[in-house]
């Protein structure tokens, strides 16, 4: 009796994660697209990667293999350094706009304004959590039934 207990906790654990995974991956979509998040192509970088991670998931979904295992392993190990590098490029911009702004202002002052700034600077972690909920799927289809 506990092993149908254990097993349909799993079940539903599963369906929670991929349901966590479909709405943060269409969420996220869709706030980019708002934001106008495509303006050039270091822009276009995280919305790639959502989509192919959101085809790719659909794909072993449906129908698992060995080659679409690994294709999501490198696109969620690419959409979580996206995530990792959207967080210098809005720092990276939001300081330099600090500077403009203040000329004769410290380093340690420019970066506290810059943390705060016109670009969420920790908004691209996203991507993180992104990557890792779709990692965590994978270790739960991993496991023997």
């Amino acid at each position: 009796m506990q092993k149908i207990k254990v097993n349909s906790e799993r079940y539903s654990l599963k369906k929670v994660i991929v349901l966590a995974f479909l709405f943060m991956t269409i969420g996220t979509l869709l706030e980019l697209y708002l934001l106008n998040h495509y303006e050039n192509i270091l822009q276009l970088i995280p919305v790639f990667c959502i989509a192919i991670a959101l085809i790719n998931s659909m794909f072993i979904y449906f129908r698992r293999s060995k080659a679409s295992f690994n294709i999501f392993k490198i696109v969620l190990f690419l959409t979580s350094i996206s995530g990792i590098s959207g967080v210098f490029f809005h720092l990276q911009a939001n300081y330099g706009f600090e500077q403009e702004i203040k000329p004769t202002a410290n380093f340690w002052e420019l970066f506290l304004e810059s943390i705060s700034g016109a670009f969420p600077v920790l908004a691209p972690l996203s991507m993180v959590v992104l990557a890792l909920i779709g990692y965590s799927y994978l270790i739960l289809i991993n496991q023997k039934q």
